[in-house]
């Protein structure tokens, strides 16, 4: 009976797999590797353990880590939505945008793709300047997932990166509007609204030298993209004279838009 009792008290004691999964998808990275090691030191192994650790290596940003995981775990099921998708956003976080592709095209082939997937080959897509597969990717997404902050403001940056400036506006308004208090999002839509109005971003209340010569810098960028090239020399030029931080790269662009006369 003792003995019973003990093992009933093991088990108790011991976090389930399931549970270390929950942890991860509630963002506890660290409480999910603790249940994880303590799974593993109580006996659990193979491939339910694997996964669980490329996606802590993804929830915590090791690309590398997470990838070679998600590597291991394909061969037995190539087919699998969740193991082609977070590989193929690991491969474009490391820039491998070849093998990115392929993976997320598998992924987005796979029944019921979620909209992160779609997303990560719209990504993809605009990396490469293949716009009608973009076009196509956020589509699919936003249908999945259409009031989703962090797929309007990727669809709106996609239009800033063709130029369409009022399309962008459109894109990143509906974001905002989500989600004011997402400053990525704010600048963006700071940026593609000065692209709109031909001016230059003003400095919010309390925003810090750093982030208004970012934002500066990226409306330069913009402005010589578009044959606005005393904007862009503006925008350089202000930005320089804002953030010590931002000095060389600001510097960079204007000697670069200066020599193109």
């Amino acid at each position: 009976m003792m003995l019973l009792l003990a093992a009933l008290a093991g088990a108790i004691a011991t976090p389930s797999l399931d549970e270390a999964t929950r942890a991860l998808a509630a963002g506890r990275p660290e409480q999910a590797r603790q249940m994880i090691a303590s799974a593993v030191a109580s006996g659990a192994s193979g491939p339910a353990v694997d996964r669980l650790l490329a996606d802590l290596a993804f929830q915590e940003g090791d690309w590398v880590r997470a990838s070679a995981g998600y590597a291991a775990l394909l061969p037995a099921r190539p087919s699998d939505a969740h193991l082609l998708q977070q590989a193929g956003i690991a491969a474009l976080h490391m820039n491998r945008s070849g093998e990115a592709t392929m993976l997320l095209d598998k992924a987005v082939a796979q029944p019921g793709a979620g909209w992160r997937a779609w997303n990560a080959r719209a990504v993809a897509a605009d990396r490469q300047k293949d716009w009608g597969i973009a076009d196509r990717a956020y589509a699919q997404a936003l249908k999945v997932s259409p009031d989703n902050p962090q797929l309007l403001n990727n669809r709106g940056w996609s239009m800033l990166l063709r130029g369409e400036w009022s399309a962008a506006v459109g894109f990143l308004e509906r974001a905002a509007a989500l989600t004011p208090e997402d400053a990525k999002i704010a600048a963006n839509l700071d940026l593609a609204r000065s692209a709109v109005a031909e001016s230059l971003p003003a400095r919010r209340p309390g925003e810090s030298d750093g982030d208004w010569a970012a934002r500066l810098n990226d409306a330069g960028v913009i402005a010589f993209r578009r044959g606005d090239r005393q904007k862009a020399i503006a925008a350089f030029a202000q930005a320089l004279e804002t953030s010590d931080r931002w000095f060389a790269r600001a510097a960079n662009n204007l000697a670069y838009v200066e020599s193109k006369k």
